[in-house]
């Protein structure tokens, strides 16, 4: 069992009022709130350590660039990456998504080859390969729903064919919580001669994620979604990929020699890192997986499949009032995300009223607008949970929506 009010008392801004409301925080698939330990090496890194990495022969150089470079290590050994030079340090999943469109996809992809993807993929992993297939004249297909929110694999043999180049899917739906089954699809692809891509970002902090069991070619993933800062996240890629891909940006430090006529290019992982990095939060983001693996990510997943199963139960209270659950009922199924609609309100007048009650959730899009509108609704309301939430506050979640819907009914509270 683990001590949920020890890790809460870690994190600072869980102790604070809003709108005089103790903070109920389940926005956690948007971003999550960082612990003490984090934060303190971010400070730690500023007062102490500041210098540029790599290269340089003196003390606070080669301190920052041991601290760096054992981050590196650090995400390599929590995905089970194997070599550390085949994490790409990035700003974020959605330049990971980018820089294999722009290096990969954009020798590797012909006219005529289909890329394919499901309906819940967050824009970060839509929009890249929509303007790629363009370009190239090749096609997109999507994996279809059942109305659950689980993906239909009836007919993927005709789906994914020989003319696949690239299968590329979210691991966790930010949208739906759904759970893909993607070794399988992982299988498939290689099958048929695609490469497969896993867009990590809903998973990768609340799950045991190995990059070797899977035999992912690619996964993408957010530092600032998995307790760690905002501006850092990572692209894992197998090693003979990388090496056979172009450099997505080009300047210092990603060169290896340079000559008025031309350029040559730095080995992994320097070879994809042009220009000064993210120390600070790269550092930072190497305790932020201490941190998570100090607890132990079964732990977590145990513990959240646990708290959604409760949620799931509880939101039977708002369904009972008209409200409208979406994404699969079986807590198996999918992870700790929980979007629905409630009736004659806006998601963004619940989400204003929960605001007042202390009560943080998302509401809109969520960055999947296909797959919103396609539910039928003009947005949804979500609630993400992560290790530091608790069932109190499930309650409290309920409560305020179910205050909502009667004050928007009935004009009273």
């Amino acid at each position: 069992m683990l001590d949920v009010q020890k890790i809460r008392n870690d994190f600072p801004i869980l102790g604070r009022e809003v709108n005089g409301h103790p903070l109920v925080y389940m926005d956690n698939a948007a971003t999550t709130q960082k612990p003490r330990q984090v934060i303190q090496a971010l400070v730690d890194y500023y007062e102490n350590f500041n210098a540029n990495v790599h290269r340089g022969v003196h003390t606070l150089s080669m301190e920052a660039t041991d601290m760096y470079e054992d981050a590196r290590k650090k995400v390599a050994k929590f995905i089970n990456a194997g070599d550390p030079d085949t994490v790409i340090w990035t700003r974020n999943a959605s330049e990971s998504l980018n820089l294999v469109a722009y290096s990969w996809a954009r020798e590797n992809v012909e006219s005529g080859e289909n890329i394919v993807l499901t309906p819940m993929e967050h824009h970060s992993n839509l929009v890249p390969w929509q303007e790629l297939t363009r370009e190239k004249n090749a096609a997109i297909r999507y994996i279809p729903l059942d109305n659950e929110g689980v993906l239909d694999l009836s007919d993927i043999d005709s789906i994914i064919d020989d003319r696949t180049a690239l299968v590329s899917v979210v691991h966790m739906s930010n949208a739906l919580g759904t759970v893909n089954p993607i070794k399988k699809l992982c299988d498939l692809a290689h099958a048929r001669g695609a490469k497969f891509l896993v867009d990590g970002a809903q998973s990768v902090p609340h799950m045991v994620v190995d990059v070797k069991e899977i035999d992912c070619d690619f996964m993408a993933f957010s530092g600032h979604k998995m307790m760690g800062p905002t501006g850092i996240g990572c692209l894992y890629a197998k090693k003979d990929v990388l090496e056979g891909m172009k450099p997505f940006l080009t300047g210092g430090e990603m060169v290896l020699e340079v000559s008025y006529e031309k350029a040559s290019w730095a080995d992994l992982p320097m070879k994809f890192e042009a220009g000064t990095p993210n120390i600070a939060d790269a550092i930072a983001l190497g305790v932020a997986v201490d941190y998570l693996e100090d607890i132990g990510m079964a732990n977590i997943d145990e513990y959240e499949r646990d708290l959604t199963g409760y949620a799931l139960n509880k939101f039977i209270d708002v369904e009972e009032e008209g409200g409208k659950l979406f994404g699969p009922r079986n807590p198996d199924q999918r992870g700790g995300i929980i979007s629905f609609d409630t009736p004659d309100i806006h998601p963004h007048d619940l989400g204003t009223l929960l605001d007042q009650m202390g009560i943080a959730v998302r509401t809109g899009h969520h960055c999947a607008m296909p797959l919103v509108r396609s539910l039928g609704v003009a947005a949804t309301s979500r609630a993400s949970f992560y290790v530091y939430n608790t069932k109190k506050e499930v309650d409290v979640l309920i409560e305020g929506i179910l205050e909502a819907m009667r004050y928007f009914r009935d004009g009273v509270r």
